[in-house]
């Protein structure tokens, strides 16, 4: 991702629309676009056109280029037995990893950074009725092993908003979901967490169509990414208009929502409340991540 981002910003500098590198090293700007947003390898003959076409010719830094492209190349942790993995949720994994900030919104579950195990395996099961109890268990590790990024010496910053509904649901039933509920009150407490509940007469699900990460990375050449999950495949936004307009949702979606602080108290509450809380179903896209 550093290397196609300071690709991107060596062609602006150049004065060249991605259409016209794309001519360049017989491809497209879509094939420009996708080396740019680290979604695909590039090949070192592509590279060295690209640098050329870009004016450079330093063969330092062509070679620190090149060291560049073999470290992009190089599978992440997440490919080791996971070939089932699909291409399009590989490379979120990628920018999930890389994040310094992610924001995101979700109105039917406990977003996948803070799930128990038991809640998550209850999700994936709902959204993959026709896996083996071992491939769910597969997809659990997965998620496991993502939530290693709260635990890092540097972690991102991880700022939520979770509709109430979502919160209610005693997904997996009442032991499971009093875990889970502790474990998102365990997780706000921490520096690099922020928590906020959106109640529901508030109306979270009519400032969008649904739940969306937003990421954003220390690493200047990267662009921000919203990221958009749907059954069957995701949509990763870069352009400034759909950024600007989502960034603007998740700030509304912030004001609307109790204040961080209010957190803890409010998930108190549902727990003293769950005698009083019916079981209650989850539609089947709420656990459809992997």
């Amino acid at each position: 991702m550093v290397l196609g981002g300071r690709l991107r910003r060596l062609r602006e500098a150049s004065g060249l629309s991605r259409e016209q590198a794309g001519d360049h090293i017989r491809g497209s700007d879509s094939k420009i676009s996708r080396l740019e947003l680290g979604r695909t390898s590039i090949r070192e003959r592509d590279l060295v056109d690209l640098l050329q076409l870009y004016g450079i010719t330093d063969a330092e830094e062509l070679a620190a280029f090149q060291e560049l492209a073999r470290q992009a190349n190089t599978s992440g942790w997440w490919h080791r037995d996971n070939d089932w993995l699909p291409k399009w949720f590989d490379m979120y994994l990628g920018l999930e990893q890389a994040a310094q900030v992610i924001r995101c919104y979700e109105p039917r579950a406990v977003p996948e950074l803070l799930q128990t195990p038991e809640y998550a395996r209850a999700l994936l099961t709902l959204a993959h009725p026709g896996e083996t109890a071992e491939a769910i268990e597969r997809r659990v590790v997965l998620r496991m092993r993502r939530q290693h990024i709260l635990n890092r010496p540097h972690p991102p910053h991880l700022w939520l908003i979770v509709e109430e509904a979502a919160l209610i649901r005693r997904i997996g039933g009442s032991r499971t979901w009093s875990a889970q509920i502790d474990r998102v009150l365990a997780a706000a407490k921490q520096p690099h967490v922020t928590v906020q509940v959106l109640a529901d007469h508030v109306g979270g699900p009519a400032m969008t169509d649904g739940a969306f990460t937003y990421l954003r990375f220390a690493e200047a050449d990267l662009p921000d990414i919203v990221y958009l999950q749907q059954l069957t495949g995701a949509l990763y936004l870069d352009k400034q208009a759909d950024l600007d307009a989502y960034r603007s949702v998740a700030n509304q979606l912030s004001v609307h929502a109790a204040p961080p602080e209010h957190t803890p108290g409010l998930l108190a509450a549902l727990r003293r409340r769950q005698p009083r809380i019916l079981d209650q179903p989850v539609r089947r896209e709420a656990g459809r991540g992997h």
